[in-house]
């Protein structure tokens, strides 16, 4: 039986050779895919609608943390990737999953930001991977959310990243970056997305058992 904190036995075993090398090419494709839909929905933009908490909240000024927060998210989804050699498949081709599956959402709706919402600058670091049409479902929420699904075994992880989730729909709500449904509806579609993920990558998913 291999060690689970070292990578130097699994570089040379051929299977998860094979399913990190897929898991990192899932990844890269469905960010090109995300890209593109991203900014087909942002042109495609119809109006936009009323909405029962955002019309009745002012906006915030949630930039730090909605732009911060979420890159320090990101970063923090790699390193509990890469923490262990066992982790690395089925956590890159979840989350390759989660990015492809919301994309097809965003493209099939297209409708606009809400009136009044904070404006992140295009020339920041997000701004050049959002367009304001990517709404349905949130990313900031169903990430973290995804992430905590994947570590449930793990009570603090599960703890820590739940609340993230929790903390991401607060900030996008009080700067009405997304519609509420966005921010509720994402909980529900990343346990489905989680599921599948399950179902699709077996191999993957019994590797990452291994190393618990």
């Amino acid at each position: 039986m291999m060690p689970k904190n070292t990578y130097k036995p699994y570089l040379q075993d051929r299977n998860w050779l094979w399913l990190s090398t897929s898991g990192f090419l899932l990844l890269i494709a469905s960010l090109i895919v995300n890209f593109y839909s991203t900014k087909y929905a942002s042109l495609s933009m119809s109006s936009p609608v009323s909405d029962i908490v955002l019309s009745n909240i002012r906006v915030y000024d949630v930039e730090i943390a909605f732009v911060w927060g979420g890159i320090v998210f990101w970063f923090f989804t790699l390193l509990l990737a890469i923490s262990k050699p066992t982790r690395l498949p089925f956590v890159s081709k979840s989350v390759a999953l989660f990015v492809l599956i919301r994309s097809v959402f965003i493209s099939l709706t297209h409708i606009a930001s809400f009136p009044t919402h904070l404006v992140i600058e295009p020339t920041k670091f997000l701004g050049m991977f959002s367009y304001y049409g990517d709404l349905f479902f949130s990313g900031h929420v169903g990430l973290p959310f995804l992430m905590a699904l994947i570590f449930w075994h793990n009570k603090k992880l599960r703890v820590l990243l739940l609340a993230a989730a929790l903390f991401f729909s607060v900030v996008v709500l009080m700067g009405h970056i997304h519609y509420s449904i966005d921010v509720l509806g994402a909980f529900f579609i990343t346990y489905t997305i989680y599921q599948i993920a399950i179902w699709l990558f077996k191999k993957d998913k019994e590797l990452f058992d291994s190393g618990r």
